[in-house]
């Protein structure tokens, strides 16, 4: 009989009853906690240390926030690198601004339900990003437009846009409905495909331009031009 490996997350937070409280939560839907951490240098060695899936990663912690821990978390080499999650109490735009740039693929308030707390950390790990209910599209979009955001991939606008010319006119058409907010079975609806060849076109747009999850390739798709901000789209609380 084949055993499906737990889904493992690291919590860091500098608050002990909010770590008991989303250990509880993500124990009981048979979610694997193995390490925890109340300041972002902890953060750093329980990651290096455990190798877990997802993190779970509070903004305003001691020693080292978590935006500087997401970087060097993300910066390893040669590891396994694992998703972010950033959690916060503040609904304001510069922290996603900043955990966008950090790399995170995601951004939660700490008053999110059980349900969508759990729902998260597994969109996560599949791939798939997220922003909170009450974070938008028109923030990724504001994102994009700031002269000192950080770019996808460290490279240039120049390189990011020759970037585009290697994806087959199917990817560069995935990718505006990704950036547009679509999700696997809506982009599979659309263009009348299977969700495992959507999945394959995203997997292979990301492979060719060199970014890590579906967040960068939004930023990206905004940042070239590909997709225009204000475009009309209906909000929605993930991305792709």
């Amino acid at each position: 009989m084949t055993t499906t490996t737990p889904l493992r997350v690291v919590i860091a937070d500098d608050q002990a009853l909010v770590r008991t409280g989303f250990r509880m939560i993500l124990a009981s839907q048979g979610i694997e906690v193995v390490g925890e951490a109340d300041t972002g240098t902890e953060a750093v060695h329980a990651v290096r240390r455990t190798r877990p899936d997802v993190v779970l990663m509070d903004i305003r912690m001691p020693e080292m926030d978590g935006l500087e821990a997401t970087r060097r978390i993300l910066a390893a080499e040669g590891e396994q690198v694992p998703r972010v999650i950033i959690l916060t109490t503040f609904d304001l735009d510069q922290y996603v601004y900043a955990a966008l740039g950090a790399g995170a693929s995601g951004f939660l308030l700490k008053d999110v339900s059980p349900e969508h707390l759990v729902s998260a950390v597994r969109m996560v790990q599949a791939g798939d990003a997220l922003l909170a209910p009450a974070i938008t599209r028109r923030l990724v979009a504001r994102f994009a437009r700031r002269e000192d955001a950080p770019l996808p991939g460290g490279r240039d606008q120049a390189a990011r846009r020759s970037t585009l010319g290697t994806l087959t006119a199917r990817e560069s058409e995935v990718l505006r409905l990704v950036a547009r907010g679509l999700s696997n079975a809506e982009l599979a609806a659309h263009l009348h495909l299977s969700e495992a060849t959507v999945k394959t076109h995203v997997a292979r747009i990301l492979a060719k331009l060199g970014l890590r999850d579906r967040v960068q390739a939004v930023v990206l798709a905004y940042e070239t031009g590909l997709v225009a901000p204000g475009g009309g789209d209906a909000e929605s609380s993930t991305v792709a």
